[in-house]
């Protein structure tokens, strides 16, 4: 394995690492692509240009084992047989894993994977006699004059339609400087510059020509004057000299001034230059929309602005947003520090005029603090998309390992979410999906029994919902069947068969987040050993999430996620129990009601409180209710809380108020329990616990007392308190 040495060669590597995986994923949809559309010659040549992308820059990096079986997959794609081969599907989707592997193993620094097997399917599609380079056809078909006559007719059209427009035409000559390294990125750089100033209509020679690293010429619609399109074209250390001719004349100001959509791609060969030692990362913007076809869709004014815009975009390692958050996060708790000041400093002079500056001041710092606090946060959002594509590959091998027939449906792609809690949910949606495949969707035959269509069909739909994201993994096949998850937990001794009895339906689904549970027939590749809901459930509580489940029997299930927009700062509700300061997340408190003990009352063993018509469990966190005291003069706090999709009601001893938190992790060291997922400083140096409601909820459930007349209390008590409501009880002093 070959190793750049010194530090500029490693960064480059790094680079190389983080849009590699895009390149991989682009291989992954395409080979989908093709699947679907056999023998389709587009999309075979828009995969040997991602192909030839990371071959090119693999041997930039010295990674030289990659680069040469991509070159060997790539020569194989170039010659005319290749689209027709029907194994040309599976080979892609080989070569991605493969490719996918030995960029994890040039990571780690470990073995390379076998790629033997590969390298023999690659040969197959060289074995045909009659195979022939493309690229030596479409070399002496088209030898790329410069001359007009020599315009393709969807070339003539789209100069017709612009002069229709009464646009202006010009014709751009511009020499790439012949110092420049990377002649291929320094051509699709000054196509980007001019594309932003109009649309461009003709592009000459041909990337792949020898001639196209000595200059680019291009016909170009605009309503920009000559000295505006040299300047724009005038990139130093890229362009050499820059020639302007006026074609045809703009009719008028107005008329030209508007650009005119051309809907079909205009004939230009895109792909890039097929010389192994072609320094391919400078490529990388050449090929940034993998899955598009390889027959050049030129952009109109505005994707031509959006094309120049990403010139600007910069890749940053997501632990320096980090550091920045946390540095906003520590200015939020000196923002209240400050303002517990004023406050105090109010309060000793009330009549000082500096009071009135001070305030003015931390008012603006406030707003600056506000403003810089959601920007950090924006620039940590990212587009589920990121996630979902992941997923048509995995359901279609998922698919074939259980004889389904499967569609995936995705939407929503472009709803925002954290980075750290996108990355979290990965592997909870990963199982989600496997499962909808594997347990949900049925065999062809027993669905068109059923009267459904032969191919079963998940959506992943996400979207905003207040301050969270929602995600959803539905399905239409057979459903959740509570009554076999009973016999099943029954079974594997979870619960007895009387207590399964008094369960609700939903009590009764949420056996299928237990560790070892599973109603799976016989243990596959897929499914069957009883792991993985687990760790959705684990995973979600973690990140402060909910799951909810909906399923009808025969028609479908649908896994709900309702996930947080950031962990690491929140509005949060604070309030005493026992002394002691405890926070809520502020979205998950629905209303805050004042009762008195009278109301209180016990059913099934549930303290229950029945509120504006609804009979809401309660949940008491201190100590228990003292049997002699005046219950209808005592008067109790109560927070209605949301959990997935219920409704309940913590006790607590008294309200502090609102504030803005940030949160901080607790190892496990600190608190061995998962009743608290974080803590906080407020500006007076007060720590305050953030309760983990999930948590909370499930051991309220799981402890509930068997006896008559007892309900679960004390959540929050420590062994202390503990000890000291043992003696009470007993008459001892505590």
């Amino acid at each position: 394995m070959t190793n750049l040495p010194d530090e500029r060669g490693a960064e480059l590597r790094e680079l190389f690492f983080e849009t590699s995986q895009e390149l991989i994923q682009a291989l992954n949809e395409e080979s989908l692509k093709l699947e679907n559309h056999p023998g389709d010659e587009e999309i075979v040549r828009s995969i040997r240009r991602t192909v030839h992308t990371l071959k090119g820059d693999s041997a930039a990096c010295g990674l030289q084992e990659l680069s040469e079986l991509a070159h060997q997959f790539e020569d194989a794609l170039s010659l005319e047989s290749a689209a027709a081969h029907s194994a040309l599907p599976e080979i892609a989707f080989a070569a991605a894993d493969i490719f996918a592997e030995m960029l994890s193993s040039y990571r780690r620094e470990s073995p390379m994977p076998a790629t033997e097997v590969l390298r023999k399917r690659i040969t197959e599609l060289t074995a045909a006699p009659a195979a022939k380079k493309t690229r030596g056809k479409a070399k002496s078909a088209d030898p790329l004059p410069q001359s007009s006559k020599n315009w393709t007719e969807a070339e003539k059209r789209a100069i017709a339609q612009a002069k229709t427009a009464g646009l202006g035409l010009y014709n751009v000559v511009v020499k790439i400087d012949p110092h420049c390294a990377m002649p291929i990125a320094a051509r699709q750089l000054i196509h980007n510059a001019i594309s932003s100033m109009g649309e461009v209509l003709v592009v000459r020679p041909d990337a792949k020509s020898p001639a196209a690293s000595k200059q680019v010429e291009f016909v170009f619609a605009t309503a920009q004057a000559n000295q505006q399109i040299a300047a724009k074209c005038h990139i130093p250390t890229i362009a050499g000299e820059v020639n302007v001719s006026l074609i045809h004349a703009a009719r008028t100001a107005k008329a030209s001034a508007k650009i005119v959509d051309q809907p079909a791609a205009l004939g230009l060969d895109a792909a890039v230059t097929n010389s192994p030692s072609s320094p391919g990362l400078a490529t990388a913007a050449a090929a940034s929309v993998p899955n598009a076809s390889p027959e050049v869709q030129f952009p109109t004014t505005e994707t031509g602005q959006q094309q120049a815009s990403t010139e600007n975009m910069l890749r940053v390692e997501a632990g320096r947003i980090d550091s920045v958050l946390n540095l906003v996060g520590e200015l939020i708790i000196g923002k209240s520090m400050l303002q517990q000041a004023l406050n105090e400093f109010g309060k000793r002079y009330p009549k000082e005029l500096l009071r009135g500056k001070f305030a003015d001041a931390m008012a603006f710092q406030a707003r600056v603090l506000n403003d810089l606090q959601r920007s950090v946060m924006k620039i940590r959002m990212v587009p589920v998309d990121q996630l979902f594509r992941r997923f048509p590959r995995m359901v279609r091998d998922v698919a074939r390992q259980c004889g389904r027939e499967v569609d995936l449906d995705l939407s929503g792609l472009e709803t925002d979410l954290d980075k750290g809690i996108l990355d979290a949910i990965a592997e909870p949606l990963t199982h989600l999906v496997r499962n909808a495949v594997s347990h949900g969707i049925e065999p062809v035959e027993q669905r068109k029994a059923q009267g459904k269509a032969p191919r079963g069909k998940i959506r992943l739909h996400a979207y905003h919902q207040g301050n969270q994201v929602v995600v959803e993994i539905s399905d239409d096949g057979r459903g959740i069947d509570a009554q076999k998850i009973r016999g099943k937990a029954i079974e594997l001794g979870m619960v007895t068969a009387e207590e399964a009895n008094r369960l609700s339906e939903s009590e009764t689904l949420d056996f299928i987040f237990r560790p070892g549970f599973s109603t799976a027939e016989e243990v596959t590749q897929v499914s069957g050993r009883g792991v993985g809901m687990d760790i959705v459930q684990s995973v979600l509580q973690r990140l402060k999430a909910t799951i909810h489940l909906e399923t009808h029997l025969g028609r479908g299930t649908t896994f709900r996620l309702k996930l947080p927009l950031t962990l690491a700062i929140i509005k949060a509700l604070m309030f005493w129990v026992e002394q002691r300061l405890y926070a809520i997340p502020l979205n998950a408190v629905n209303q805050i009601a004042r009762t008195r003990e009278s109301e209180v009352h016990q059913v099934d063993n549930y303290e229950v409180l029945q509120l504006r018509n609804q009979v809401l469990p309660l949940l008491r966190l201190g100590r228990p209710s003292v049997p002699d005291i005046d219950r209808k003069s005592s008067k109790l706090f109560v927070l209605v809380i949301t959990v997935g999709e219920k409704k309940y009601g913590l006790i607590v001893d008294a309200l502090e108020g609102e504030e803005e938190l940030v949160i901080k992790a607790l190892d496990d060291q600190t608190f061995s329990t998962d009743l608290v997922n974080g803590a906080s400083i407020l500006g007076d140096g007060k720590v305050v616990l953030i309760l983990n409601l999930p948590a909370v909820v499930e051991h309220v459930a799981r402890t509930r007392p068997q006896d008559a007349g007892l309900s679960s209390s004390g959540l929050l008590l420590n062994h202390a308190d503990r000890a000291r409501l043992a003696l009470s009880a007993a008459g001892g002093q505590a």
